[in-house]
């Protein structure tokens, strides 16, 4: 091999297997914490079929989510305590959610503590709203650590076995794992943006909404002053 094709293979890229596995040894666990620590359903899904594949580790999967979802949810419930008013105000879609959310925690508090987590939506406006209902802190703390536990035991190992179950259906899922990688990104950004378009349309309802109820309510009638002689 000639110096010019030595100097050409240098700068060949390597294959994508390789750079994603390079760049999920650099990243991918701290990318794991910090989406969990918003959100989390798309991000343990994606990582628990990377786990499979063996770019990641199950176990520290599950450990990383744990701590991204519990100190994020925690982080919301003093902010609702705090703010929580103010929070919900400031979206109309949080605030339906939040008073819808007031009267599920005063029937069931402790259920919805631990389950919140597996209801698609809640996962933001619920803890802001435990911690408006003046729910117990030390209460919360340990109930939410357990909720937090199970959600990120549960849904990173269904992740883990759905890989499993996509390679018994397909053979060796090492020749589709791109595929699928894609397919769960795009379906990740498909919730997202059709979360971003409900809140859109309900902006404009409650924008409507106040609009007509003031269009709705009778000009007061001003007096006129008399003329003090």
């Amino acid at each position: 091999m000639n110096l010019r094709e030595g100097v050409g293979c240098a700068f060949i890229s390597p294959a994508p297997q390789t750079m994603l596995q390079q760049f999920l040894h650099d990243f991918g666990y701290f990318a794991l914490f910090l989406g969990t620590f918003f959100e989390g359903e798309t991000i343990l899904v994606l990582a628990g079929f990377l786990a499979f594949r063996g770019y990641m580790d199950i176990n520290l999967v599950v450990v990383v989510a744990f701590f991204g979802s519990y100190a994020g949810d925690q982080l919301w419930y003093y902010m609702g305590r705090k703010h929580g008013r103010k929070l919900l105000a400031r979206k109309p879609r949080w605030q339906l959610m939040g008073d819808k959310a007031l009267e599920h925690i005063r029937k069931h508090p402790d259920i919805w503590v631990l389950s919140f987590r597996f209801v698609y939506g809640l996962r933001t406006v619920m803890p802001v709203a435990i911690g408006l209902s003046g729910y117990p802190p030390l209460r919360y703390l340990i109930l939410n650590g357990i909720g937090a536990a199970i959600w990120a035991a549960a849904l990173g190992a269904a992740a883990y076995h759905f890989g499993a179950v996509l390679e018994g259906m397909l053979g060796s899922v090492k020749k589709y794992e791109l595929w699928v990688l894609g397919a769960l990104l795009v379906l990740g950004l498909v919730l997202w943006l059709r979360r971003r378009v409900k809140n859109a349309r309900i902006a404009r309802e409650a924008c409507a909404e106040a609009k007509a109820r003031l269009a709705a309510e009778p000009t007061p009638v001003q007096t006129p002053k008399t003329p003090i002689e």
